[in-house]
C-alpha cells in the first residue's frame, strides 16, 4: 500500500557544493565560491517520539556535516514549536506533510476550518503551499516515505478471506471488531471512514491504542479481526499481521517533509539542497526499518541515523 508518487515541491540544484566540515579559521563555510554564505548556528526541532528521533538525527548529522552548528529541541507535541518556526526561533523542522498542513489551516482559517489535505500527496502539497506562505515556512521536497494511519488483520485472516484491501473486507459484510485509538469513532480516517467509504460493519472499537501492544494482541489473539496502526510501525510483520490497503483514500497524504523557516532558507539556501538528497532516498520500507532498529532492536536514533546516511553515501 506505499505511495509512489512523484512529487516535486521546489527546484533545487543537482549537485551538493558544500564541505564536510568547519574551516580552521572560525569563518563560516563558503559554498564553493558562489558567493553565498553557509554554516553558522542552526536551531532544530520536531516531535519526541522514535521516527522523529531518527529523522532529527538525519538532520543534525547532514547539517552537521554542511558546516551548521545544529541545536535540537525535540518537543511533545507540534503545537510547541510550530509558532517558534514561524518566527525564527526554530529553523528546521523534520514534518508530515498533512499534519502541518491541517495545523496551519486550524491556525490561520479557525478550529471548524475544513481540512484541505487528500490521499493524494501532490494535492495536499499544493493546498499546504499558501498556508506555509503566509506562516513565512518554506516547504522543501517530500520523501517517498509516508507515515499514515493503517488497517491490519492477521495473515491468515487475510489469505482465508482473500484479502488485500479495505475495500474486499467491505464486500466481505462479515461484522468486525476493530482495535483502535479511543477517538477513532466518528473520525473520517478512522470508523466513519471504514463504515461510510468501505461499508465495513464496524460492530464494536475497542479503545486499545493506536498501534499499541495490546492493539497487536487483541487482532493476533482473534477478540478483534481489525487493528488502528501505522504504514511504517515495526512490530506488524513479526506479529503476523498485515495491512489492507486504504485503496479508496480515505487516509491524508503523510510524506515525510522537511520544513523550514524561509527567512533563514533565504540566508542559507544550501540547506534545502541538503535536506531534499535524503528525501530523493527515504522510502516507508525504509523508515520502518529504522524504526525496528530503536524500538525493537533498542539501538540508538543517533546511531541508526549515521549507518543509514552512510549506506545511502549522504554522509
Amino acid at each position: 500500500m506505499k505511495m509512489r508518487h512523484a512529487l516535486v515541491a521546489t527546484a533545487v540544484a543537482l549537485s551538493l557544493a558544500v564541505t564536510a566540515c568547519g574551516n580552521d579559521s572560525g569563518e563560516e563555510e563558503s559554498d564553493g565560491g558562489s558567493g553565498e554564505a553557509t554554516g553558522g548556528p542552526l536551531t532544530l526541532s520536531g516531535q519526541n517520539f522514535t521516527e522523529m528521533q531518527i529523522m532529527a538525527a538525519m538532520y543534525e548529522q547532514l547539517l552537521t556535516d554542511a558546516g551548521y552548528d545544529v541545536t535540537t529541541k525535540l518537543v511533545a507535541t507540534r503545537d510547541v514549536y510550530i509558532s517558534q518556526l514561524e518566527s525564527g526561533e526554530v529553523d528546521v523542522v523534520p514534518e508530515y506533510l498533512s499534519g502541518i498542513a491541517d495545523q496551519l489551516n486550524v491556525l490561520q482559517n479557525g478550529a471548524n476550518a475544513e481540512p484541505v489535505t487528500t490521499n493524494d500527496p501532490q494535492e495536499s502539497l499544493q493546498a499546504l503551499q499558501p498556508l506555509a506562505d503566509e506562516a513565512g515556512i518554506t516547504m522543501l521536497e517530500p520523501a517517498e516515505a509516508t507515515d499514515q494511519n493503517a488497517f491490519a488483520v492477521t495473515q491468515d485472516y487475510a489469505e482465508e478471506n482473500d484479502l488485500t484491501t479495505l475495500s474486499d473486507l467491505g464486500a466481505l459484510g462479515e461484522p468486525i471488531t476493530l482495535a483502535a485509538a479511543p477517538d477513532c469513532e466518528g473520525r473520517p480516517d478512522c470508523e466513519a471512514g471504514l463504515t461510510g467509504v468501505y461499508g465495513i460493519d464496524i460492530e464494536e472499537i475497542l479503545p486499545l491504542g493506536f498501534g499499541s501492544p495490546q492493539t497487536i494482541d487483541s487482532v493476533v489473539s482473534g477478540e478483534s479481526q481489525l487493528g488502528l496502526v501505522a504504514t511504517t510501525q515495526a512490530d506488524l510483520e513479526e506479529s503476523g499481521l498485515v495491512i489492507l490497503e486504504d485503496d479508496q483514500g480515505i487516509q491524508p497524504a503523510q510524506n515525510l517533509i522537511p520544513a523550514v523557516n524561509t527567512d533563514f532558507l533565504n540566508d542559507h539556501p544550501d540547506v534545502a539542497e541538503v535536506l531534499n538528497e535524503l528525501a530523493a532516498v527515504l522510502t516507508t520500507e525504509d523508515l520502518a526499518d529504522l524504526n525496528g532498529r530503536v524500538s525493537i532492536d533498542r539501538e540508538k536514533p543517533e546511531d541508526v541515523a549515521a549507518d543509514y546516511l552512510s549506506e545511502q553515501g549522504l554522509t
